[in-house]
């Protein structure tokens, strides 16, 4: 019974602690700038001016869309909080640090997934695609998950200004997008091209993308699925872990 109570209070923390992100911070400046109108910017820097098929860069459009608004919650949240001198408060409360991080994860995956699905019906209004419904599903909600969780680990540092987590964000998010395929499609990737696209975990979301909307793919659906597990599962240990040490340190 006690087992059972401890597990409504842990599923009750992570909603609460969603429901705050979501009113809190969806509208914040920064969240808007390099969760939307940064990506969008630099896909149309990219496709502008060239005789490129929009129909085969969508799917990775899309990919990079979840990566960045999924990712662009999460660094903000720990460090503004750490600054305001809410997070003692809301550490004060029955609440475990795995709370606050899947807490700020779920809300991270929330916003990109509502605004995708925005982008996704635009694009599916102009471009004609054979859509694997449930299987895109299962893919946006966990690359949404995984890219969030990157976004709670680039918060994890203990830092005195939040402008120092963007800018170790921007330092590793970035390179994440040009090495995966989203701007050279996957099926041209071979040797040191394809070894570091493996290494991206975007990568695996624009094969399930491409799958689902173009019917071609260049892993199985299992390693996508089980790569983006993987990096969701190192994302959030890691980020528990420097949490932890945070604390024992004194945040």
């Amino acid at each position: 019974m006690s087992h059972e109570w401890l597990n409504r209070q842990f599923f009750r923390g992570v909603s609460v602690i969603t429901r705050k992100d979501i009113r809190i911070y969806y509208t914040k400046p920064p969240v808007i700038i390099f969760g939307l109108l940064f990506p969008l910017f630099m896909f149309l820097a990219f496709y502008l001016g060239k005789r490129l098929d929009f129909g085969l860069f969508f799917p990775g459009l899309l990919a990079m869309f979840i990566f960045f608004i999924a990712s662009s919650v999460g660094p903000l949240i720990t460090p503004w909080e750490k600054q305001a001198g809410t997070y003692e408060r809301l550490l004060s409360f029955p609440v475990t640090i795995n709370t606050i991080i899947l807490g700020d994860t779920v809300a991270g995956m929330v916003f990109s997934i509502m605004i995708n699905l925005v982008v996704l019906a635009a694009g599916l209004i102009f471009l004609r695609y054979d859509v694997k419904v449930i299987l895109l599903a299962a893919a946006v909600i966990t690359g949404a998950f995984c890219f969030s969780s990157l976004g709670v680990l680039l918060a994890s540092p203990s830092v005195p200004n939040p402008s120092y987590i963007m800018m170790i964000s921007s330092l590793i998010r970035f390179p994440l997008v040009f090495i995966s395929g989203i701007f050279i499609p996957l099926e041209t990737l071979k040797g040191v091209g394809l070894a570091l696209a493996c290494c991206s975990p975007i990568t695996y979301l624009v094969d399930l993308m491409n799958l689902c909307l173009r019917g071609r793919q260049r892993f199985s659906i299992w390693a996508d699925f089980a790569a983006l597990l993987f990096f969701t599962a190192l994302f959030i240990a890691s980020a528990s872990g420097i949490h932890r040490k945070n604390l024992m340190r004194g945040l």
